[in-house]
């Protein structure tokens, strides 16, 4: 009598084994899949313009900050190694663009440099991050 009533417990048990395993690549699925958005490290008042237009695959952010600094990766940068960190960076995603968001209260003397900089690299794509109108 134990025996069947063991039996019985055992066929009632619910196998996990095959759910985990389709939870575990439906996570790696969204991992592999997912797009991260980076972002510069420091925010910034944007000016504003009425030709605003929406760009993909900005892969790399540069911000300007109102103190005028320079800032890539959660970093602040010296303009004399930005070219060298643009190069960098654009090698590890080479159809990406760059984007510079360059707060209303810097100067434009520093942003025309930091576009300077990214045409230097060889970077073919570039545009200024601007607030719509």
């Amino acid at each position: 009598m134990r025996d069947h009533a063991q039996k019985q417990a055992e066929e009632n048990e619910i196998n996990m084994t095959p759910m985990l395993d389709i939870v575990f690549i439906m996570l790696i699925f969204f991992i592999v899949t997912a797009t991260f958005i980076k972002e510069a490290g420091v925010d910034v008042t944007k000016p504003p313009a009425v030709t605003a237009e929406k760009k993909d695959r900005a892969s790399i952010l540069i911000a300007i900050t109102e103190s005028d600094e320079i800032w890539m990766n959660r970093k602040k940068v010296d303009l004399k190694s930005l070219q060298t960190n643009i190069e960098k960076l654009h090698a590890e995603n080479p159809q990406g663009t760059i984007v510079i968001q360059a707060d209303a209260r810097s100067k434009a003397g520093l942003m025309i440099a930091v576009t300077e900089a990214v045409n230097d690299a060889g970077v073919p794509g570039v545009a200024v991050s601007t607030e719509e109108n």
